[in-house]
């Protein structure tokens, strides 16, 4: 992190990168100083409420950073940024997002936690947007002219009031990620109601270190004593009350239970009750060392993609044991009318020999299980995930795949990735063909 001396000092120039977290009121004009070169612009954490008229004098500046601020409005002098392409207001008291202050090149936009009713139909001028990150507003409906933002492909519209889906919505021929939970159009479908999860009682667990933190919660390792039976080491996440990038960290758990069993899920052990400040949390097993995230998340300048880390190469068979774990794993949770809205690389752990294992599901949503139009394009929007995935993986067969097997599994990527929704292959059939 940077600091506002070294700033006034003049000691960062030539810098691409300034982080600035200190209390700001107003923005440092010295800022401009670093007009030449400055490229990533982050002043999250501070106390802004407003940004200068001239902040196109940044010529360079393509991503800028205002988390937790007190912005009320989107400013308009975001418009004016030629470069800028990355635009992140995260939990601020935002209520209006004008058309002005949209930037000609968008292609990121994080809007999360804040409190739009209302979104310019302008957006949907924006050929290159990529990502929407809208969840934890006030939302009704989304503008039409997004069906025009043909490369849309990740969309977090999650804990609004929208009472539908639109049908263009749906029909968008690159979007891939979708989390919608926590709107009243997810709300009203009937959820099984055959949760057998057992309650664990807080007292019963012994808390030890940290085994990873995301969004939504925190994750430790934990010796669980229960009433009959030995003790064992467990993994407890600890979940977060606060909105998300994806939604709400409780629906989360509910969408973590609701999904059952299955090889290539982690199991839930049990719900934690008598947490002495009321956190909800849930116990699950202890997953082995020898498991590791298949890829690490998106970059700034991957934006949807996943990166893998350089030289990652694979055996065919233990490729192909992951991509058929995962289809019946994503065939499993339409069946119980789960969508996971975040079918990717780095949520997936696996091992040498191919087991895998899918996680996260901080942007589940719940859908009808009844095979409507609706029902089958929610699942194909997630289908295209699979195929974004198998695609990845192809690259990176080192051996053991024979040249009519991967043209196979190839026209089975593009199919899973054609712009016609309703036309992409269902898990079931996914299923079938990789068996």
């Amino acid at each position: 992190m940077d600091t506002l001396a070294q700033l006034k000092a003049g000691q960062l120039a030539g810098i691409k990168r300034l982080d600035l977290s200190c209390g700001l009121t107003e923005f440092p004009r010295e800022i401009f100083d670093l007009a030449d070169s400055l490229e990533i612009l982050n002043l999250s954490g501070n106390a802004l409420h407003g940004l200068p008229d001239d902040l196109h004098r940044l010529h360079h500046l393509r991503v800028l950073f205002c988390s937790d601020n007190a912005f009320t409005e989107l400013p308009e002098c975001l418009g004016q940024c030629t470069r800028l392409s990355m635009v992140g207001f995260k939990a601020n008291q935002i209520e209006n997002v004008p058309a002005a202050a949209l930037p000609p090149l968008l292609r990121w936009l994080i809007l999360t936690d804040n409190r739009i009713s209302r979104l310019p139909a302008e957006l949907g001028e924006r050929p290159l947007l990529q990502k929407l990150m809208l969840a934890g507003n006030h939302l009704e409906q989304l503008p039409e002219s997004l069906a025009h933002c043909k490369n849309l492909e990740l969309l977090r519209i999650a804990s609004n009031r929208l009472t539908y889906l639109p049908d263009w919505l749906l029909a968008l021929p690159s979007l891939t990620w979708l989390a919608y939970a926590g709107n009243p159009v997810e709300m009203a479908v009937e959820v099984a109601s055959n949760d057998t999860t057992p309650n664990i009682p807080w007292s019963q667990l012994d808390l030890a270190q940290v085994l990873g933190e995301g969004a939504s919660g925190i994750i430790r390792q934990a010796t669980w004593t229960p009433t009959t039976g030995p003790a064992r080491a467990v993994a407890v996440k600890l979940y977060k009350g606060s909105i998300t990038s994806d939604g709400s960290p409780l629906h989360e758990m509910q969408a973590s239970i609701a999904a059952g069993q299955h090889a290539n899920l982690i199991k839930v052990e049990g719900r934690v009750i008598g947490h002495p400040e009321g956190q909800a949390a849930l116990v699950m097993p202890l997953i082995e060392p020898s498991y590791r995230n298949l890829a690490g998340l998106p970059s700034l300048a991957s934006c949807t993609r996943d990166v893998y880390e350089p030289g990652t190469r694979l055996r065919a068979e233990v490729a192909l044991r992951m991509v058929s774990g995962i289809a019946s794993v994503a065939a499993h949770l339409h069946r119980q009318g789960i969508t996971h809205g975040d079918l990717y690389g780095h949520n997936i752990l696996w091992n040498e020999a191919g087991d895998c294992l899918l996680g996260d599901f901080g942007a589940a949503s719940f859908h009808a299980t009844a095979d409507s139009l609706e029902t089958q394009a929610l699942q194909r929007i997630e289908v295209r995930a699979f195929g974004v995935l198998l695609g990845e993986l192809l690259e990176r067969i080192e051996t053991g795949l024979s040249d009519e097997n991967r043209r196979a599994l190839e026209v089975l990527q593009e199919r899973c990735c054609q712009p016609d929704v309703l036309a992409r292959p269902g898990f079931a059939e996914i299923e079938t063909l990789l068996a």
